[in-house]
């Protein structure tokens, strides 16, 4: 189940009240990637593409955390009924459906942690999941980027970042083009979008 665009929408602002920066923006970039990728493909909702982008870091509301994030926003979106966008909240860090390549801070409890791996063993990947883990890797808070500068960006950050996961990323990029027919960047309006 997904709450309608429009109150993904409010859901989205209202999270941005209780914990304001720029995450909000990068949110909104990646639903209208995911949007506008999915537009282009036959199989897919452009509506579902959006709603999920735009709810896929809704656990940052609960303050500034690096793993616990993806803990928060499952839970609040499982607590709301919203099981489609809470998977996503899941699935959107681990393209390889593991914590082993997660980038950022541990900073979780155990019990966080422990539902963070029992739920990605259980999930079955779909194509929402590959798209926002894309839409992430292509989204900055001010519009979109090159896929490899926003990864590289993240390395600078963080100190590093995993070949198997950068490699996933544009393997996700190949993938999407190949299916919408067109370059992604094209595809997602990278010269003039802005939030």
């Amino acid at each position: 189940m997904l709450p309608t665009r429009k109150e993904a929408e409010e859901i989205l602002k209202e999270a941005e009240n209780c914990n304001p920066g720029p995450w909000g923006n990068h949110s909104r970039v990646v639903a209208h990637c995911a949007e506008k990728i999915a537009a282009r493909c036959q199989d897919m909702d452009p509506d579902k593409a959006y709603i999920v982008g735009l709810l896929h870091d809704i656990g940052r509301k609960f303050g500034v955390r690096h793993l616990g994030h993806v803990s928060d926003g499952y839970s609040y979106m499982m607590s709301m009924g919203y099981d489609e966008a809470a998977k996503v909240c899941l699935t959107h860090s681990f393209n390889n459906q593991s914590t082993k390549d997660y980038i950022g801070r541990f900073d979780t409890t155990e019990e966080e942690l422990k539902l963070i791996r029992t739920e990605l063993e259980k999930v079955k990947m779909d194509d929402y999941d590959r798209l926002i883990q894309l839409c992430d890797s292509l989204a900055g808070a001010e519009g979109v980027l090159d896929i490899e500068e926003r990864m590289e960006d993240v390395r600078r950050r963080y100190g590093s970042y995993p070949e198997e996961k950068w490699n996933g990323n544009l393997k996700l990029k190949r993938e999407f083009e190949a299916r919408t027919g067109e370059n992604i960047y094209d595809v997602v309006d990278k010269e003039t979008f802005r939030p």
